[in-house]
């Protein structure tokens, strides 16, 4: 097995999508297609079922995906140590949820850019379906999560922080003009989520549950940004990071809750796998999300 096919045979892995895949490595798609073939010829078998346009790994791919990515991270590994100085290259996949990333990661990433020009940065947002597996894989670097704790033995797990919660609504919601809002008053109430594995969204459908609370027929969100467009038009109340309602408030659309219920809050994780080899690269990306989360949350 050379190590041009298993780069290739990762990076399949981790876009599902030979075209993507030849746009990310410059090669022409006949050749990704070529090295695949050429790779499970060599094993003796399938790693990726091709169902339509479709490319899901096999089982046999999962379990040769969790070696090819040792190989590469030695390979990168005597790369950097041979160069000693040279400008480093290489690529990063990040998972991160999309508020975190946007209102407390941007001087990180500012600043990972200036130190590491040549290094790729991926930023794919972050669910909590099959997180861990793409960490014990090798497909995730790095991950960031909102939760409280993550047990698993493998995993390197760090808590950053943690982050305010609070329950939105557009400015003239009826919500809005009550002095106590208690988690009775949701009865029926629309609700404008995230994902559903988004923890905290969880953490809250948990929290009226309890209460005995049914809300009404809601709406689901991958976008923050569609999700904010509903919230202002009075479509529904929200849970979101205090800092991504910060702006709805400042130009008067959206209200916060007087939430009199227990503290909303979540923690920041930052999670890796305990055999990762910290290159430099990621170990200057841990170190200034760390940093710069922190100062985040303390401004």
């Amino acid at each position: 097995m050379e190590l041009r096919d298993l780069r290739t045979f990762a990076t399949v892995a981790r876009t599902l999508n030979f075209r993507r895949t030849s746009e990310c490595l410059n090669t022409a798609q006949s050749t990704i297609s070529a090295r695949i073939a050429g790779l499970e010829e060599e094993l003796g078998t399938r790693l990726f079922d091709r169902l339509g346009a479709r490319v899901v790994l096999t089982e046999a791919g999962s379990r040769l995906l969790g070696y090819a990515q040792k190989m590469l991270d030695l390979e990168d590994e005597a790369r950097t140590w041979i160069m000693d100085g040279a400008e480093v290259r290489g690529s990063l996949t990040v998972r991160v949820p999309e508020s975190l990333c946007v209102h407390r990661m941007g001087g990180a990433i500012r600043s990972f850019r200036e130190q590491f020009p040549l290094i790729k940065l991926s930023f794919i947002t972050c669910t909590l379906d099959g997180l861990e597996k793409d960490l014990r894989l090798g497909v995730t670097d790095l991950a960031f999560v909102y939760m409280d704790a993550v047990k698993a033995a493998d995993l390197q797990v760090e808590c950053l922080g943690v982050e305010p919660l609070v329950l939105a609504s557009a400015a003239g919601h009826p919500m809005a003009r009550r002095a106590n809002v208690t988690p009775e008053a949701f009865q029926g109430a629309s609700l404008l989520l995230a994902k559903g594995d988004c923890s905290y969204r969880r953490m809250f459908e948990e929290l009226l549950a309890e209460a005995g609370v049914e809300t009404g027929v809601g709406m689901e969100f991958s976008s923050l940004a569609a999700l904010g467009l509903c919230l202002s038009a009075g479509m529904g109340i929200t849970i979101l990071p205090e800092v991504a309602v910060r702006g709805g408030l400042r130009d008067g659309s959206w209200s916060v809750l007087s939430w009199q219920g227990e503290a909303l809050e979540t923690g920041i994780l930052m999670i890796r796998h305990r055999e990762k080899w910290l290159s430099p690269p990621l170990r200057a990306f841990m170190e200034l999300a760390r940093t710069g989360i922190s100062a985040s949350l303390h401004a």
